[in-house]
Protein backbone atom coordinates (compact mmCIF):
# COMPACT_ATOMS: atom_id res chain seq x y z
CA UNK A 1 0.00 0.00 0.00
CA UNK A 2 2.91 2.55 1.36
CA UNK A 3 5.13 1.32 -2.28
CA UNK A 4 1.60 1.97 -4.36
CA UNK A 5 1.46 5.59 -2.41
CA UNK A 6 4.86 6.18 -3.20
CA UNK A 7 4.87 5.67 -6.76
CA UNK A 8 1.87 6.82 -7.37
CA UNK A 9 3.58 10.13 -5.76
CA UNK A 10 6.75 10.09 -8.39
CA UNK A 11 4.38 9.57 -11.03
CA UNK A 12 2.63 12.92 -10.03
CA UNK A 13 5.63 14.82 -9.28
CA UNK A 14 6.97 13.90 -12.58
CA UNK A 15 4.08 15.13 -14.68
CA UNK A 16 3.58 18.21 -12.44
CA UNK A 17 7.67 18.95 -13.42
CA UNK A 18 6.79 17.89 -17.31
CA UNK A 19 4.08 19.78 -17.59
CA UNK A 20 6.39 23.04 -15.97
CA UNK A 21 8.34 22.54 -17.93
CA UNK A 22 6.24 22.37 -21.06
CA UNK A 23 4.45 25.64 -20.07
CA UNK A 24 8.15 27.13 -19.92
CA UNK A 25 9.06 26.35 -23.49
CA UNK A 26 6.41 27.46 -25.15
CA UNK A 27 6.42 30.79 -23.02
CA UNK A 28 10.25 30.88 -24.19
CA UNK A 29 9.19 30.07 -27.59
CA UNK A 30 6.34 32.58 -28.02
CA UNK A 31 8.96 35.26 -26.16
CA UNK A 32 11.90 34.99 -28.25
CA UNK A 33 10.24 34.36 -31.70
CA UNK A 34 6.70 35.87 -32.39
CA UNK A 35 6.18 37.79 -29.10
CA UNK A 36 5.96 41.64 -30.68
CA UNK A 37 8.85 43.32 -28.93
CA UNK A 38 12.52 44.03 -29.57
CA UNK A 39 15.68 44.67 -27.65
CA UNK A 40 16.81 46.68 -31.21
CA UNK A 41 15.23 50.18 -30.88
CA UNK A 42 17.60 53.29 -31.13
CA UNK A 43 16.31 57.10 -30.31
CA UNK A 44 16.19 59.59 -33.07
CA UNK A 45 15.46 62.92 -33.75
CA UNK A 46 15.33 65.30 -36.23
CA UNK A 47 18.49 67.92 -36.63
CA UNK A 48 17.84 71.06 -38.26
CA UNK A 49 20.82 72.23 -40.49
CA UNK A 50 20.89 76.27 -40.90
CA UNK A 51 22.51 78.05 -43.62
CA UNK A 52 23.30 81.60 -43.65
CA UNK A 53 21.05 83.73 -46.64
CA UNK A 54 23.80 85.88 -47.36
CA UNK A 55 28.31 85.36 -47.58
CA UNK A 56 30.39 87.40 -45.47
CA UNK A 57 32.74 86.77 -42.21
CA UNK A 58 31.49 85.71 -38.89
CA UNK A 59 32.31 88.53 -36.57
CA UNK A 60 30.44 86.84 -32.86
CA UNK A 61 29.01 83.51 -32.08
CA UNK A 62 26.52 83.93 -29.68
CA UNK A 63 25.89 80.29 -28.60
CA UNK A 64 27.74 77.51 -27.01
CA UNK A 65 27.86 73.87 -27.83
CA UNK A 66 24.71 72.11 -26.83
CA UNK A 67 22.78 75.06 -25.46
CA UNK A 68 19.59 75.39 -25.17
CA UNK A 69 17.88 78.04 -28.14
CA UNK A 70 14.62 79.37 -28.80
CA UNK A 71 13.31 80.01 -32.37
CA UNK A 72 14.35 83.52 -33.24
CA UNK A 73 17.34 83.39 -31.14
CA UNK A 74 20.89 84.96 -32.86
CA UNK A 75 22.93 82.27 -33.27
CA UNK A 76 25.90 84.15 -34.71
CA UNK A 77 26.72 87.51 -37.06
CA UNK A 78 28.52 87.86 -40.21
CA UNK A 79 30.13 91.46 -40.90
CA UNK A 80 27.39 93.79 -41.79
CA UNK A 81 29.37 96.43 -43.36
CA UNK A 82 28.81 95.91 -47.31
CA UNK A 83 25.19 95.55 -46.77
CA UNK A 84 24.88 98.60 -44.65
CA UNK A 85 26.87 100.26 -47.37
CA UNK A 86 24.37 98.22 -49.94
CA UNK A 87 21.45 99.78 -47.70
CA UNK A 88 22.72 103.50 -47.98
CA UNK A 89 23.37 103.17 -52.04
CA UNK A 90 19.65 101.70 -52.20
CA UNK A 91 18.37 104.65 -50.46
CA UNK A 92 19.98 107.48 -52.47
CA UNK A 93 18.77 105.45 -55.41
CA UNK A 94 15.33 105.33 -54.31
CA UNK A 95 15.62 109.33 -53.37
CA UNK A 96 17.05 109.85 -56.89
CA UNK A 97 13.73 107.92 -58.57
CA UNK A 98 11.33 109.50 -56.33
CA UNK A 99 12.73 113.21 -57.87
CA UNK A 100 13.01 111.90 -61.36
CA UNK A 101 9.54 110.52 -61.26
CA UNK A 102 8.18 113.91 -59.79
CA UNK A 103 9.70 115.59 -62.08
CA UNK A 104 8.63 113.71 -64.65
CA UNK A 105 5.01 113.48 -63.64
CA UNK A 106 4.83 116.94 -63.61
CA UNK A 107 6.45 117.41 -67.20
CA UNK A 108 3.32 114.95 -68.38
CA UNK A 109 0.42 117.10 -66.43
CA UNK A 110 2.20 120.77 -67.95
CA UNK A 111 1.65 118.97 -70.88
CA UNK A 112 -1.45 117.66 -71.14
CA UNK A 113 -3.17 120.59 -70.09
CA UNK A 114 -1.42 122.65 -73.39
CA UNK A 115 -3.53 123.03 -76.51
CA UNK A 116 -3.76 121.07 -79.51
CA UNK A 117 -1.97 123.48 -81.42
CA UNK A 118 0.83 123.81 -78.41
CA UNK A 119 1.57 120.17 -78.26
CA UNK A 120 0.39 117.16 -80.61
CA UNK A 121 -0.74 113.92 -79.29
CA UNK A 122 2.23 112.15 -80.25
CA UNK A 123 4.51 114.57 -77.76
CA UNK A 124 2.02 113.98 -74.95
CA UNK A 125 2.39 110.28 -75.35
CA UNK A 126 5.87 110.71 -75.35
CA UNK A 127 5.71 112.66 -72.51
CA UNK A 128 3.26 110.36 -70.80
CA UNK A 129 5.36 107.18 -71.50
CA UNK A 130 8.43 108.45 -70.14
CA UNK A 131 6.53 109.26 -66.73
CA UNK A 132 5.44 105.56 -66.88
CA UNK A 133 9.17 104.74 -67.06
CA UNK A 134 10.24 106.81 -64.34
CA UNK A 135 7.42 104.99 -62.45
CA UNK A 136 8.32 101.56 -63.19
CA UNK A 137 12.38 102.95 -62.23
CA UNK A 138 11.39 104.38 -58.63
CA UNK A 139 9.23 100.62 -58.12
CA UNK A 140 12.45 99.06 -59.21
CA UNK A 141 14.85 101.05 -56.52
CA UNK A 142 12.09 100.32 -53.63
CA UNK A 143 12.53 96.74 -54.13
CA UNK A 144 16.02 97.04 -54.25
CA UNK A 145 16.06 99.23 -51.26
CA UNK A 146 13.94 96.29 -49.36
CA UNK A 147 16.57 93.54 -50.63
CA UNK A 148 18.84 95.68 -49.23
CA UNK A 149 17.32 95.95 -45.85
CA UNK A 150 16.60 92.56 -45.32
CA UNK A 151 20.12 91.50 -46.63
CA UNK A 152 21.63 93.78 -43.49
CA UNK A 153 19.12 91.72 -41.22
CA UNK A 154 20.07 88.38 -42.42
CA UNK A 155 23.76 88.87 -41.40
CA UNK A 156 22.22 87.96 -37.62
CA UNK A 157 21.73 84.23 -38.25
CA UNK A 158 19.04 82.91 -36.37
CA UNK A 159 17.61 79.42 -35.07
CA UNK A 160 14.55 78.34 -36.72
CA UNK A 161 13.82 75.51 -34.27
CA UNK A 162 13.97 75.41 -30.45
CA UNK A 163 16.56 73.04 -28.88
CA UNK A 164 20.02 72.55 -28.33
CA UNK A 165 22.91 73.40 -30.17
CA UNK A 166 25.02 70.28 -31.49
CA UNK A 167 28.52 69.86 -32.97
CA UNK A 168 29.40 73.23 -32.88
CA UNK A 169 32.76 73.90 -34.94
CA UNK A 170 32.68 77.31 -36.54
CA UNK A 171 34.49 80.17 -34.92
CA UNK A 172 35.15 84.27 -35.25
CA UNK A 173 36.80 84.48 -38.20
CA UNK A 174 35.44 81.89 -40.23
CA UNK A 175 33.33 82.26 -44.20
CA UNK A 176 30.11 81.89 -43.89
CA UNK A 177 28.64 81.16 -47.57
CA UNK A 178 24.97 81.58 -48.83
CA UNK A 179 23.16 77.94 -48.56
CA UNK A 180 25.93 76.36 -46.90
CA UNK A 181 24.79 74.95 -43.71
CA UNK A 182 27.44 75.52 -40.55
CA UNK A 183 25.61 75.13 -37.35
CA UNK A 184 22.64 72.60 -36.39
CA UNK A 185 19.98 72.82 -34.00
CA UNK A 186 18.28 69.62 -32.55
CA UNK A 187 14.43 70.25 -32.27
CA UNK A 188 13.35 69.50 -29.11
CA UNK A 189 10.02 68.55 -29.71
CA UNK A 190 10.97 65.78 -32.25
CA UNK A 191 12.29 62.77 -30.45
CA UNK A 192 11.06 59.36 -31.38
CA UNK A 193 11.83 55.81 -31.21
CA UNK A 194 12.31 53.59 -34.01
CA UNK A 195 12.30 49.46 -32.88
CA UNK A 196 13.37 47.47 -35.62
CA UNK A 197 11.32 44.47 -35.26
CA UNK A 198 11.55 40.95 -37.17
CA UNK A 199 9.59 40.65 -39.76
CA UNK A 200 8.11 37.59 -37.99
CA UNK A 201 6.76 39.89 -35.41
CA UNK A 202 5.44 42.59 -37.78
CA UNK A 203 1.81 41.05 -37.80
CA UNK A 204 1.19 41.75 -34.44
CA UNK A 205 1.98 45.15 -34.35
CA UNK A 206 -0.75 48.06 -35.35
CA UNK A 207 -0.98 51.36 -35.83
CA UNK A 208 -1.67 53.26 -32.28
CA UNK A 209 -0.70 49.97 -30.07
CA UNK A 210 0.76 51.43 -27.19
CA UNK A 211 4.16 50.70 -26.64
CA UNK A 212 6.69 50.39 -23.22
CA UNK A 213 10.03 52.01 -24.15
CA UNK A 214 13.15 50.72 -21.84
CA UNK A 215 16.09 52.83 -22.15
CA UNK A 216 19.25 51.23 -21.70
CA UNK A 217 20.70 52.97 -18.03
CA UNK A 218 17.26 53.79 -16.78
CA UNK A 219 15.02 51.95 -14.13
CA UNK A 220 11.24 53.04 -15.54
CA UNK A 221 9.82 53.29 -18.85
CA UNK A 222 8.71 55.74 -21.33
CA UNK A 223 5.50 55.10 -23.09
CA UNK A 224 4.55 56.17 -26.40
CA UNK A 225 2.45 54.70 -29.50
CA UNK A 226 3.31 53.08 -32.72
CA UNK A 227 2.66 55.95 -35.88
CA UNK A 228 4.00 53.56 -38.80
CA UNK A 229 5.20 51.22 -40.03
CA UNK A 230 7.71 51.35 -42.84
CA UNK A 231 6.93 50.22 -46.35
CA UNK A 232 9.83 49.12 -47.89
CA UNK A 233 14.22 48.94 -46.99
CA UNK A 234 17.12 48.92 -49.15
CA UNK A 235 17.94 45.52 -50.57
CA UNK A 236 21.56 44.68 -51.64
CA UNK A 237 20.21 42.32 -54.45
CA UNK A 238 18.29 45.60 -56.24
CA UNK A 239 22.30 46.68 -57.64
CA UNK A 240 22.53 46.68 -61.30
CA UNK A 241 25.36 45.45 -62.75
CA UNK A 242 26.01 44.17 -65.75
CA UNK A 243 24.10 45.65 -68.75
CA UNK A 244 22.10 47.03 -65.70
CA UNK A 245 20.45 43.72 -64.45
CA UNK A 246 20.00 43.08 -60.79
CA UNK A 247 23.09 41.94 -58.89
CA UNK A 248 21.96 38.78 -56.72
CA UNK A 249 24.25 37.28 -54.01
CA UNK A 250 23.72 33.58 -53.75
CA UNK A 251 22.61 32.45 -50.88
CA UNK A 252 24.55 29.49 -49.44
CA UNK A 253 23.26 29.26 -45.76
CA UNK A 254 20.34 26.50 -44.78
CA UNK A 255 18.98 29.13 -42.11
CA UNK A 256 17.36 32.47 -43.29
CA UNK A 257 17.53 35.22 -40.85
CA UNK A 258 14.68 37.08 -40.30
CA UNK A 259 15.21 40.62 -42.14
CA UNK A 260 13.69 43.86 -39.61
CA UNK A 261 11.81 46.51 -39.91
CA UNK A 262 11.66 49.86 -38.84
CA UNK A 263 8.35 50.66 -36.84
CA UNK A 264 8.35 54.71 -35.62
CA UNK A 265 7.01 54.99 -32.19
CA UNK A 266 6.19 58.51 -31.17
CA UNK A 267 6.84 59.37 -27.62
CA UNK A 268 3.98 60.46 -25.01
CA UNK A 269 5.42 60.02 -21.69
CA UNK A 270 8.92 59.97 -20.46
CA UNK A 271 10.15 59.47 -16.96
CA UNK A 272 11.10 62.38 -14.29
CA UNK A 273 14.67 62.87 -14.96
CA UNK A 274 15.32 61.26 -17.99
CA UNK A 275 17.69 63.01 -20.21
CA UNK A 276 16.98 61.86 -24.11
CA UNK A 277 19.45 62.07 -26.52
CA UNK A 278 19.60 60.79 -30.40
CA UNK A 279 21.00 57.58 -30.54
CA UNK A 280 20.33 56.11 -27.11
CA UNK A 281 19.27 51.98 -26.95
CA UNK A 282 16.08 50.82 -26.24
CA UNK A 283 13.70 47.98 -25.73
CA UNK A 284 10.47 48.41 -27.44
CA UNK A 285 7.67 46.51 -26.35
CA UNK A 286 4.34 46.36 -27.70
CA UNK A 287 1.77 46.75 -24.93
CA UNK A 288 -1.81 45.56 -23.96
CA UNK A 289 -4.47 48.95 -23.03
CA UNK A 290 -3.54 47.90 -19.38
CA UNK A 291 -0.05 48.66 -19.75
CA UNK A 292 1.30 45.04 -19.58
CA UNK A 293 3.11 43.30 -22.15
CA UNK A 294 1.21 41.27 -24.73
CA UNK A 295 2.78 37.70 -23.98
CA UNK A 296 4.02 37.30 -20.54
CA UNK A 297 7.14 38.21 -19.78
CA UNK A 298 9.33 35.18 -18.17
CA UNK A 299 9.23 37.04 -14.55
CA UNK A 300 5.28 36.83 -14.66
CA UNK A 301 5.49 33.49 -16.34
CA UNK A 302 7.71 32.20 -12.62
CA UNK A 303 5.62 34.41 -10.79
CA UNK A 304 1.87 32.72 -11.34
CA UNK A 305 3.71 29.16 -11.36
CA UNK A 306 4.99 30.15 -8.03
CA UNK A 307 1.70 31.52 -6.97
CA UNK A 308 -0.06 27.99 -8.24
CA UNK A 309 2.32 25.83 -6.91
CA UNK A 310 2.43 27.30 -3.24
CA UNK A 311 -0.61 28.98 -3.28
CA UNK A 312 0.43 32.31 -2.82
CA UNK A 313 -2.83 34.64 -2.48
CA UNK A 314 -0.84 37.91 -2.64
CA UNK A 315 0.82 38.95 -5.76
CA UNK A 316 4.77 38.58 -5.85
CA UNK A 317 5.62 41.87 -5.51
CA UNK A 318 7.37 42.09 -9.26
CA UNK A 319 4.61 44.88 -10.45
CA UNK A 320 5.91 48.14 -11.41
CA UNK A 321 4.54 51.62 -11.36
CA UNK A 322 3.16 52.40 -14.92
CA UNK A 323 2.45 55.70 -13.89
CA UNK A 324 2.96 57.86 -17.14
CA UNK A 325 4.40 61.20 -16.86
CA UNK A 326 3.47 63.58 -19.85
CA UNK A 327 6.36 64.50 -22.20
CA UNK A 328 7.21 68.18 -20.56
CA UNK A 329 8.58 71.08 -22.65
CA UNK A 330 12.04 71.40 -23.25
CA UNK A 331 13.17 73.98 -20.30
CA UNK A 332 15.83 76.50 -20.74
CA UNK A 333 18.59 76.24 -18.38
CA UNK A 334 17.91 78.86 -15.38
CA UNK A 335 19.02 82.48 -15.93
CA UNK A 336 21.32 83.99 -13.27
CA UNK A 337 20.21 86.93 -11.69
CA UNK A 338 23.16 87.70 -9.89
Amino acid sequence: MFERARRLLQYVTTGIILAIAAIVWLVLWDYYTAAPWTRNGQVRVQVADIAPRVSGQIIAVKVQDNQFVRAGDVLYEIDPFDFKVALAVATAKVNERQADLALKTTQETRRNNLTEAAASQEEKQVYRVTAEMSKAQYAQALAELSQARINLERTQVRSTVTGYVTNLIMRVGDYATTGAPNIRVIDASSYWVDGYFEETKIHAVHLGDKVRLDLMGYSKPMWGHVVSITRGIATANATPSTQGLPSVNPVYTWVRLAQRLPVRVQIDSIPPGAQLSAGMTTTVTVVGSDGKRMHDTMTEVFDRLHDALLGGAGGSGTHQDHTAHPVAAPQPPRESHE
